[in-house]
């Protein structure tokens, strides 16, 4: 049996490594395609010997399940004695004298965390 399971917090290639060791490992588990790219495991297993639910807890237990968090940049100077929470302070320092540019770029996760790979499209959770 085949099934494909979403992995929003699989996002590099040593977390696919991780994710093969952790799931072949597992009795039952024959083959396990995993991409980073597009945050899913296709896992080809023995529905006789392992169940669906024990693959996920697995996964859960390892902490692949979950969305990524991801900072957010408050805008603010970073100051002596600041909390932080869900946001982060960005830290630019330039020694007296020299001239310093910076570039920056809103990065929203509010519809996805990755952007579509061109010529690729979508990965489809087949359930």
């Amino acid at each position: 049996m085949k099934t494909t399971i979403e992995l929003p917090a699989m996002y590099a290639d040593h977390h696919v490594t991780e994710v093969r060791r952790i799931l072949l490992n597992l009795d039952g588990v024959k083959d396990v395609y995993a991409s980073s790219g597009f945050q899913a495991v296709e896992i080809d297993y023995n529905s006789r010997t392992i169940k669906k639910d024990e693959i996920v807890a697995e996964l859960e237990e390892a902490g692949y399940m979950g969305d990524l968090l991801l900072p957010v940049e408050s805008g603010e100077i970073a100051y002596d004695g600041a909390t932080l929470d869900t946001t982060t302070f960005r830290h630019t320092t330039s020694p007296k004298g020299t001239r310093a540019v910076g570039f920056a770029q809103k990065v929203s996760d509010e519809d996805r965390a990755q952007w579509p790979v061109p010529g690729l499209g979508l990965l489809k959770n087949e359930k």
